[in-house]
């Protein structure tokens, strides 16, 4: 970390970096709601998908997720790291995530094997293994088929795999689309991500700061200006106030104030409405 920050602000982190830990993330209630729900899932299987724009918090909703569910005991969570991945490499990636030796040229061979890992592992955790896929929007369709075939057995009775899919609007179309009418109907839990309040961001923004060590780093006005600013994206407003440490660091400033803001991201202050008004 940079020691910098460290020694003006009392930070044991940045709180505005992409890399915040997971377990301080900020956790809204529908989030939590999701997770709770992702957690009971895992008993029996099946398909749960977070959608949103890009910025809404999909990717941090899995890591809360991830941090949750390693908190779980003996839940065995893989993640997905290529998702745009062919079937050879998909299967690959699998072998490695779950601890199998696949031949990704003999799929019903791997698909086998992979399957009897699942179930091992049923037998003695109870509960079902978990597959993580962010920007599932750039699977393939090949492997997003496969995927969903691999999951089940017995005549679609019963499910081997918990698997928790995230991605933009391209995925939802890609759903709706009579090809995956299929996976689309086994989806269970669904968390549509949509673009946040002012209050959400503030209290976001509020909850970062207090976790990083620092409660007192922005004045409430500056963090109601900038929440309005984000226009409900908090990829934007974490951009944003990551801007305003910098150029609080580089001033030597003892807090983020108003003054700063104005200086370092010129932004203007939310005009007023004037009660009767005349033209």
């Amino acid at each position: 970390m940079n020691k910098t920050l460290l020694a003006l602000y009392g930070l044991k982190w940045n709180p505005f970096a992409p890399g915040v830990p997971a377990e301080a993330l900020h956790v809204s209630s529908r989030i939590d709601s999701f997770c709770r729900r992702v957690r009971h899932l895992i008993a029996e299987g099946g398909f749960a998908v977070v959608t949103g724009e890009p910025g809404t918090g999909k990717s941090a909703c899995l890591r809360i997720l991830a941090e949750q569910l390693a908190a779980e005991r003996d839940v065995m969570v893989g993640m997905i790291s290529r998702p745009q991945a062919n079937i050879a490499d998909f299967y690959r990636e699998m072998g490695d995530l779950f601890g199998v030796q696949l031949r990704p040229h003999n799929r019903w061979g791997g698909a086998k094997i992979l399957r009897q890992s699942w179930q091992a592992h049923i037998d003695s955790a109870l509960s079902r293994p978990v597959l993580i896929v962010d920007e599932a929007q750039e699977m393939t369709p090949p492997v997003l088929s496969e995927l969903r075939l691999l999951t089940s057995a017995k005549l679609d009775s019963y499910i081997l795999l918990t698997v928790v899919l995230a991605g933009d609007a391209r995925l939802v179309e890609r759903l709706r689309s009579n090809e995956f009418l299929p996976l689309d109907s086994r989806i269970r839990v669904r968390l549509p991500m949509e673009r946040a309040t002012p209050e959400t961001l503030q209290a976001c923004l509020r909850h970062l700061s207090h976790q990083a060590g620092a409660p007192a780093l922005m004045t409430p006005e500056v963090i109601a200006t900038l929440a309005d600013h984000a226009q409900g994206n908090l990829r934007s407003l974490m951009i944003m106030a990551d801007e305003l440490l910098a150029a609080a660091v580089e001033r030597q400033a003892e807090r983020i104030d108003e003054a700063l803001l104005f200086e370092a991201c010129a932004l203007a202050p939310q005009p007023k409405a004037v009660a009767g008004r005349r033209r």
